[in-house]
Order: C-alpha cells, then structure tokens, then sequence
C-alpha cells in the first residue's frame, strides 16, 4: 500500500530575501492563525503542539476538494533550509471519517545573493483505514486518485506563492531585529 500515491505535486516560487535570512521550521512552528488563512481560502486553522514522543507539530485545518481535513504534520527533517512534515491526517467526508497519509516538504535553495527558490512540495498516500473506506463505497483508488488529483494540486499551486510571501516577510522582520 506504500508504493500507492495518491497524488504527488511540487511548484515553486522567489523569496525576495537572501538564503540566511530564512529558516522554515521558525516560520512553520510560529505561523499565525491569520497568516495561514492568508495563504488560501481553503485554509481555516493553524496551531502547533508537540507529538507524543516530544517533536514539533504543526496542526493545519483546511479543506480541499469539499473535504474537510486535520492535518497533524509531525517535523522529520527540521534545518533553516529544508522542512519534512509527515502526518496521518483525518477526512471528514459525507460518507464518514478517515485518513490519509500526508507528506509536506518545504526547502529553500539559492538563486543569488537576496533571493531564494522556494519549493513546497505535497505528497499524499492511502492509509489502512482509506483503502478501506474506497472499499465499502466500491470506489476504485485509480478513480479516487484520478478525481483527486486536480483538486489537490490546483490547492498546492495555489497556496505555494503565498506560503513564499509570507516566509519572505518572516525572514526580513527576523533580519531587522537581528
């Protein structure tokens, strides 16, 4: 079931601040309840918290495609430059509740002395409980996947220049009190 993605979508975009300006755990771990929101329609909440075992978590609320989802994205990899959120996120559709597994990765790389290539980068699998869930309705994964698809990476595209303005407006108040 691993090796079954559902959907797989990566766009880019400039900061305008140099490299060592940034630090996207800072940013992701702090982000305001507004400024979330302010990076699509489809974004509701934000907050953050701790994984049982102790490691940050960014609790992100959105819906997407007409699903509402709870995502509980639990850091990986969490250096200035690059981000690896995994969480088994909740769905709640009108024929129940499920969950998916969710992979967010943002990084930052170079493009010359004040600006930065942002990349934010989702990719979504099948949980136990989803296969499940497609099962009981007869819902085939390649047409789930198929109708999916679009849906989610329209959002990503979407919300990827504004996730960029706001990490740019993060990194330069960080360099003015710096």
């Amino acid at each position: 079931m691993d090796e079954q993605i559902i959907v797989d979508s990566s766009f880019s975009a400039i900061i305008n601040a140099p490299i060592d300006a940034i630090d996207i755990p800072a940013w992701a771990f702090s982000l305001p309840d507004k400024e979330y929101q302010g990076c699509s329609p489809c974004h509701f909440a934000a907050g953050a918290t701790t994984s049982e075992d102790g490691r940050r978590m960014s609790i992100n609320v959105e819906v997407i495609g007409g699903v509402p989802m709870v995502q509980h994205y639990v850091e990986q990899v969490a250096e200035p430059h690059h981000l690896v959120l995994d969480s088994v996120s909740d769905l709640f559709t009108t024929s129940g509740r499920t969950s998916m597994k969710v992979m967010w990765e943002l990084k930052v790389e170079p493009l010359d002395e004040g600006r930065c290539t942002f990349t934010n980068h989702v990719r979504t699998r099948p949980t136990e409980a989803f296969v499940d869930y497609l099962a009981r309705q007869g819902i085939p994964f390649e047409l789930f996947r198929e109708q999916r698809k679009p849906v989610s990476t329209a959002h990503n595209k979407q919300e990827t220049p504004f996730f960029a303005a706001s990490i740019e407006r993060f990194a330069l108040r960080g360099k003015k009190n710096g």
